[in-house]
């Protein structure tokens, strides 16, 4: 295999010329492990016949743009799609991507009135950059957002939707005080979330007009938010939205059969779950045999951790929101657990948004991958639920 440049754009120049030839083996040997992991040569295959106009030709001028963790993000269009990756100095791939050819950009929720708050940069304790989202008449409520597992931004970005950044703007129209930071990958859950969690907490308390404070998470950050609070000592409430009470490694055997993925797919997801489950799992482990390959430092992390456990020892109360027609984290492998968990709980609400996604949009009929290309926002009823338990708990 020829060396890959360190140009990102001269790399994913030279990708996209190997998805057109169809050299996908070659593409997929230039993924970082975990996206090695997930998305083996014959989905990658699969997806560009579905995505890729013909003639296939690069059609435009490759645009670049700083990503996260230091990463380049790449986007060079390709017939009738774009397509976009996550490139490191080596010339790695850590992110690989079809999107519309012209996608839609981030329009503001109609509930969110930009003229009742002000943003603000800021940066925790020298670490990711965050968004302070501030009222003008703050209500008293601070609550600090938790994203979803992996390397997203502080917006929860994906693909046109921006549904942390909904929940900020939504929020503190309605008078709550919200940071929200970038968050890159860590050799472990806790080091993912909780250091700048915490230091975003510590924002609120300095904020004026916040008095309580909470952590709201979707799906990994709705995990961890127990953690959160458990670390902080101080957190008046959790708002756990489509978070994950199965084991992940379990879900991810799920969701690829639910997708139907090809069997030797569905095998390999199999055998990396019960290396997780196994008596050999060390911290030795290479990260290429394992689930997304995550380090084995990252599973046996999630492995000591269980989040409804965590929940119930917590004295505070809390809000569980989930989507009837997601599948990533569902009613019945996910709300389900956590309803058992903190069932006789009265400080417990539960709402379930029957025609909502795991991004807490509205559609109809099953959810596919397909759907988060589709421009929308996290529904209005969610964000009114959430505005109107955090100003009457605490």
């Amino acid at each position: 295999m020829a060396a890959m440049s360190r140009d990102p754009v001269a790399t994913a120049t030279a990708v996209v010329a190997m998805l057109i030839d169809g050299r996908f083996g070659e593409v997929a040997g230039r993924f970082a492990p975990g996206l090695r992991a997930a998305v083996p040569p014959g989905d990658l295959r699969s997806a560009w016949a579905t995505v890729a106009a013909a003639p296939v030709a690069v059609t435009g001028p490759a645009e670049s743009e700083p990503g996260q963790a230091g990463l380049v993000r790449v986007r060079v269009p390709v017939g009738g799609c774009t397509v976009v990756m996550s490139v490191d100095d080596r010339g790695v791939l850590h992110g690989l991507r079809f999107a519309p050819a012209s996608a839609p950009q981030w329009a503001p929720p109609s509930y969110a009135d930009p003229r009742s708050f002000a943003e603000r940069e800021i940066t925790l304790g020298g670490g990711p950059g965050a968004t302070v989202t501030a009222p003008s008449a703050a209500g008293g409520a601070g609550v600090v957002l938790l994203a979803g597992g992996g390397p997203f931004d502080r917006d929860g970005s994906s693909g046109p939707n921006k549904p942390l950044k909904d929940l900020a703007w939504g929020l503190a129209t309605r008078g709550v005080t919200v940071v929200r930071f970038d968050k890159a990958p860590a050799p472990t859950m806790t080091e993912e979330y909780v250091p700048a969690a915490l230091a975003a907490l510590d924002v609120l308390r300095r904020e004026p007009g916040v008095e309580r404070l909470f952590v709201a998470g979707h799906s990994m950050g709705g995990k961890v938010a127990p953690r959160v609070a458990e670390a902080d000592g101080a957190v008046a409430g959790l708002v756990i939205l489509a978070g994950d009470a199965q084991p992940m490694h379990h879900a991810a055997v799920r969701v690829a059969r639910h997708l139907g993925l090809d069997p030797s797919t569905v095998e390999g997801f199999g055998r990396r779950a019960a290396l997780v489950d196994g008596p050999g799992l060390t911290p030795e482990t290479p990260a290429a045999e394992l689930p997304f390959g995550l380090p084995a430092s990252y599973w046996l992390d999630l492995r000591g951790y269980d989040p409804v456990a965590a929940a119930v020892a917590l004295p505070v109360p809390v809000f569980l929101g989930q989507g009837g027609r997601d599948y990533q984290v569902t009613v019945a492998d996910d709300l389900t657990r956590w309803r058992t968990g903190l069932a006789g709980r009265a400080d417990v609400t539960v709402r379930v948004y029957e025609r909502l996604d795991h991004l807490f949009r509205p559609g109809a009929g099953p959810s596919t991958p397909a759907d988060y290309a589709r421009p929308g926002h996290v529904d209005a009823a969610v964000i009114s639920d959430v505005a109107e338990w955090v100003a009457r708990v605490g």
